[in-house]
């Protein structure tokens, strides 16, 4: 029998999240948003918000939420979240558009595969490069760049503010305090996910400017990184950088094919491509989404495989949006 309900209400500008494997989805909240700080790019009245955001929270999917903040995760732009079964961390994105971003990861207090949950109160980490404080990897970076890393707390995760700063100070609170301990800077981190062991994230505007190209507005020059953090090794590798927009045009969510290849959801403009990114580091065009009349910030967005791998399941981000099943026969390509 099929049935729907709510899950959870009141937050704000939920983003990409991430699937948990005892049975519950994170969502994330792209804002700081709250009456204790100016308002945003929307044009929203603050003044009028009850509750402060800038959070995650976890929905389990049989149930209604408890609509509790894991405040110790942070209050920053959120995108992703992924799990690390082996060290029970939750390892998470920052999507902040016009400034540095960082690459996260909450350490619950008890692990969530014991627990069945995740517990408030742990630490959040952000993630620094080894002997290279501050090294900007929003840049563009060498093939096969891979770096040592280490990780610095974050003391203060969930800033209250007095005074009513603008939302351009508060929004980079908890980063600034990772990077005055020399924690690496990022642009745009988008879609993260999981897979035997490493972590593969999106730093939608990393990398260089490719000649022909014009530098995309916000933070961050380039039209792409993919990275992949190898829980095992503590090490940082780069897997692809874009070349130009014509062969990938500033990616965002992220997933994993039943092969192993990446499925990219572009963000770009003129036509947003579903791109395939190989374990050769061979990528592939997929589908193109015609551009939608009268709508032109339409994209690709959430894409996932179904249980089994037979479905390829992807959303439209649109004004109206869509959501598409997209069946195989997988083993005639790259996905």
């Amino acid at each position: 029998m099929l049935h729907s309900g709510p899950s959870l209400n009141g937050t704000q500008m939920n983003c990409s999240g991430g699937p948990m494997p005892w049975g519950s989805w994170v969502t994330c909240e792209e804002t700081v948003n709250g009456p204790d700080v100016g308002n945003d790019f929307s044009g929203g009245d603050n003044t009028k918000l009850r509750e402060k955001h800038g959070y995650i929270f976890e929905v389990p999917i049989d149930a209604a939420a408890s609509a509790r903040p894991i405040r110790s995760a942070g209050r920053f732009a959120h995108e992703s979240a992924a799990f690390d079964p082996l060290s029970g961390a939750i390892y998470l994105t920052e999507d902040n558009f016009a400034f540095a971003s960082g690459f996260y990861r909450y350490l619950p207090p008890s692990n969530p595969l014991k627990s069945g949950r995740i517990d408030d109160g742990g630490r959040l980490q952000m993630l620094a490069v080894r002997g290279a404080p501050n090294k900007d990897l929003s840049a563009g970076q060498p093939a096969g760049a891979s770096y040592d890393v280490t990780w610095v707390d974050i003391d203060d995760p969930d800033p209250a503010f007095s005074g009513t700063p603008s939302n351009e100070v508060a929004i980079q609170a908890v980063g600034k305090q990772g990077r005055d301990q020399g924690a690496a800077l990022f642009s745009r981190l988008e879609g993260a996910v999981h897979h035997h062991g490493v972590i593969y994230f999106v730093s939608t505007q990393g990398g260089a400017t490719a000649t022909g190209d014009t530098p995309p507005s916000g933070f961050g020059k380039g039209r792409g990184q993919v990275w992949a953090y190898e829980t095992w090794s503590k090490r940082l590798r780069l897997v692809y950088e874009s070349p130009g927009s014509m062969v990938l045009d500033l990616p965002d969510n992220i997933t994993t094919s039943p092969k192993g290849a990446l499925v990219l959801c572009e963000d770009g403009g003129d036509g947003n491509y579903l791109r395939g990114l190989t374990r050769r580091g061979e990528i592939f065009d997929f589908a193109r989404l015609e551009p939608v009349a009268g709508d032109s910030g339409a994209e690709f967005a959430g894409s996932t495989f179904g249980p089994g791998g037979r479905t390829l399941y992807v959303n439209i981000q649109s004004g109206k949006g869509l959501s598409f099943a997209i069946w195989g026969p997988w083993h005639r390509g790259g996905f």
